[in-house]
């Protein structure tokens, strides 16, 4: 078991030193044939997503409010489509990273190896172990969301659903770009959940930049891949010292 720093995992700032060192390693040559396809992939999911978003989220939010509840349509509609927006985009986010996961892996593999200096070290772990692990994390984050959508459908209750969606997103989009950088080390998701847990702040920090800059249109066609070098370089840096 890998154990990460807890006293450096406290302090967000090192998330969003680990984001801006990402971004001058973007464009870097070693990295960009692992960078292209990605971005391709996220262009056609974002754009089929900001297409459903605001042609039928509108519609579809105004269906479930009761008539009784029509005079509190001006909070409750703001407060429905940023719980779907944050739905949307992670849902979204979660299959552009599969379909681009082995690009990925890569990826992270070499971010590391150009920060650290040392050989280039890529996932080692059976291809039957790593999907296995993968469909734990989708029926973890499952179990998390539906909850969640429950919620937001309450009247009056999904008051707080837009602030437990940033968080269960900001947790969930960690676990997710954490991922390829600790399968590198041969860890699997209940072994990624856990040293992720001692860093909690941290990881929340990180995921919480990462969600932001995933909900800015353009920008977030980019953000995957950026996300993928940040957290390899946040992992170096939360190394057990």
């Amino acid at each position: 078991m890998i154990q990460l720093n807890k006293q450096a995992g406290r302090n967000p700032w090192l998330a969003w030193q680990s984001l801006c060192q990402a971004v001058g390693l973007l464009g870097h040559k070693q990295l960009r044939a692992y960078i292209i396809i990605p971005i391709g992939v996220n262009l056609i999911l974002y754009s089929a997503l900001l297409y459903l978003l605001y042609g039928y989220v509108g519609g579809l939010i105004e269906q479930f409010i009761p008539e009784w509840l029509l005079w509190l349509s001006w909070l409750i509609y703001p407060i429905s489509f940023v719980s779907f927006f944050v739905a949307g985009f992670f849902s979204f986010t979660l299959v552009a990273n599969l379909l681009a996961a082995p690009f990925y892996g890569d990826l992270a593999a070499k971010t590391r190896s150009l920060i650290s200096g040392e050989l280039e070290v890529v996932s080692s772990l059976p291809v039957l172990s790593v999907m296995a692990s993968e469909l734990k994390r989708i029926g973890y984050l499952l179990s998390r969301m539906l909850p969640l959508l429950i919620i937001s459908f309450i009247p009056v209750v999904n008051i707080i659903a837009p602030l437990l969606w940033l968080i269960f997103g900001a947790w969930a989009i960690s676990l997710e770009y954490f991922a390829f950088s600790l399968e590198n080390e041969g860890l699997l998701f209940k072994e990624q959940r856990e040293a992720l847990r001692d860093v909690r702040v941290g990881a929340l920090s990180f995921g919480g930049l990462i969600l932001i800059g995933l909900s800015l249109p353009v920008l977030n066609i980019v953000v995957p891949p950026l996300a993928v070098i940040a957290a390899a370089i946040y992992r170096e840096k939360l190394a057990e010292v």
